[in-house]
């Protein structure tokens, strides 16, 4: 089986949203000293490659313990919108072609590898999805997108709030962010794993999310 591994590692100092909890990494037990290695991890719920639950942003929202892991493993539509500049929107039009019959599909994952650019100050200005992108994929039936970008909303300079949050959350969806390595998925209908850890009652968790090819 081909797999590849779509997750930013986890490392200390590695880059967060702004204002979120630092990464911290720190051994504190070796085996030369110990006889068993442990380290101590500090992190908030949003670290490197992640899912957003819906109670991220929307008052009493589904907790990530709480979402359906069948929901989150499945086929997946890779959509391609690179070339993109620094805080484009990218609309509906422009990728509805490539969102086509969408029967059996689980996930639809957004790459413009901008991914490229994490842990820099221009990974912040990344492009961003409508909110029609949102409504469109919901009314398709479905209800996990993942993006290869800090966020599907503005992160910089945001005055509008998080509308494809508010929408696509909204509607019991779930948000996958900081998404790497999609150009590496050169196959129709990857299957995709994007399982959280277990944070019971959280508004999100990371995830080691793979895209795997079973007859490789």
């Amino acid at each position: 089986m081909l797999i590849v591994d779509l997750s930013q590692p986890v490392h200390t100092g590695m880059q967060v949203y702004p204002g979120d909890p630092e990464v911290t990494l720190t051994t504190v037990a070796t085996v030369v000293e110990d006889g068993y290695q442990v380290a101590s991890l500090h992190a908030g719920s949003h670290t490197g490659t992640h899912l957003d639950a819906p109670l991220h942003s929307i008052p009493g929202g589904r907790a990530v313990d709480a979402i359906d892991l069948s929901r989150l493993v499945g086929p997946a539509r890779i959509v391609r919108c690179t070339g993109r500049a620094p805080r484009e929107t990218i609309e509906w039009s422009s990728v509805a072609e490539q969102l086509e019959d969408l029967d059996g599909v689980a996930m639809v994952l957004f790459r413009t590898d901008w991914s490229e650019h994490f842990g820099s100050e221009r990974y912040l200005e990344h492009p961003v999805l409508a909110a029609e992108v949102a409504r469109r994929l919901l009314a398709a039936g479905i209800t996990v997108v993942g993006v290869d970008t800090l966020n599907p909303d503005a992160t910089l300079d945001n005055g509008e709030g998080l509308p494809f949050h508010t929408v696509f959350l909204g509607a019991d969806g779930v948000i996958v962010e900081n998404l790497a390595n999609l150009a590496q998925v050169t196959w129709d209908r990857p299957l995709v794993s994007v399982l959280p850890l277990a944070l019971a009652g959280t508004d999100g968790a990371p995830i080691r999310a793979v895209a795997m090819q079973p007859d490789a």
